[in-house]
């Protein structure tokens, strides 16, 4: 059997099916189904009705919030995801270092990636709570201020907190994917950049970033998935309030489809929010792929 298997070529995909079959069954068919149903009129009571077209499409983005909304996600996700690379790129340097109660140090570190999002956001929105918070109790006690402050004196203050909270649990699992990628790294081209005479910064440009492209590559293309689809730390932190001003695509498609009862719009906005996915992230891999043929 296994002679005419390999004759014919067709282990690789025996083998291969069941994994296809599973990708098939909850990866393509939902994706399947979600464009069909942006296509359809959906009642409030969630019935699917007759085709429609693009109507569900005119009404997500003439919606008076999208402009805003759409604009929220570009920073959040901009912000989020390359504010935590580097930072998280520092970290794992650091990591990477010998130094005493390192163990320990790394299992701090990878304490606000492995807490639940909305732990998270919770105890962030308790930090910063104007009667009293934790922030101002503490700064109130060093004597750093003599009043409590108002740290959410506005909109765009309570967007700035969660685009922090983001950074904050997000820099874990990019300095964790990094030092997996420093820790591969021969130690040999070190010293060979060491005995033609380069210095820390030279090493860093010419040795780590380029051989630590790969782990960035991945780290990058995951964190721009997961924080666009983040949905718990701006629905715990603000709701999306006020009137959607600090709501990202996400927690705006799941007002749309469980507050306003706007099915149709909210599954359209779905489908737009897997097509800026696909290519955005599409885009990024092929142009890391092109640099790396190009070395």
């Amino acid at each position: 059997m296994n002679s005419i298997l390999v004759r014919h070529k067709w282990e690789p995909y025996v083998w291969l099916l069941p994994s296809l079959l599973l990708m098939v069954i909850f990866v393509v068919f939902p994706i399947i189904v979600v464009f069909s149903l942006s296509l359809s009129h959906i009642s409030n009571a969630g019935v699917v009705g007759e085709f429609i077209g693009l109507k569900n499409f005119a009404a997500a983005v003439t919606n008076p919030a999208f402009p805003t909304v759409m604009a929220n996600t570009g920073i959040w996700v901009v912000a989020v995801v390359g504010l935590s690379t580097l930072l998280g790129f520092i970290v794992a340097m650091a990591l990477n270092a010998n130094f005493f109660g390192r163990k320990i140090v790394r299992a701090v570190v990878v304490f606000p990636w492995a807490t639940a999002l909305v732990v998270q956001a919770s105890i962030w929105n308790y930090i910063i709570k104007y009667e009293y918070g934790n922030l101002n109790n503490i700064l109130l006690n060093l004597g750093i201020i003599t009043n409590p402050i108002n740290w959410r004196i506005s909109y765009q203050i309570e967007f700035m907190w969660e685009c922090g909270v983001g950074i904050f649990v997000t820099i874990p699992f990019v300095a964790f994917t990094c030092l997996a990628g420093l820790q591969s790294i021969d130690a040999v081209n070190y010293e060979a950049a060491t005995v033609d005479g380069a210095g820390f910064w030279k090493k860093l440009r010419h040795v780590t970033i380029p051989l630590l492209r790969p782990s960035l590559t991945i780290s990058t293309v995951l964190n721009i998935i997961y924080v666009f689809n983040s949905f718990p730390i701006v629905y715990t932190i603000t709701k999306g309030a006020p009137a959607h001003k600090t709501d990202t695509m996400v927690t705006f498609l799941y007002m749309l489809a469980y507050a306003e009862q706007e099915m149709g719009a909210a599954t359209a906005l779905s489908v737009i929010g897997f097509l800026i996915l696909a290519v955005v992230a599409g885009a990024y891999m092929m142009i890391s792929m092109r640099k790396e043929e190009a070395r």
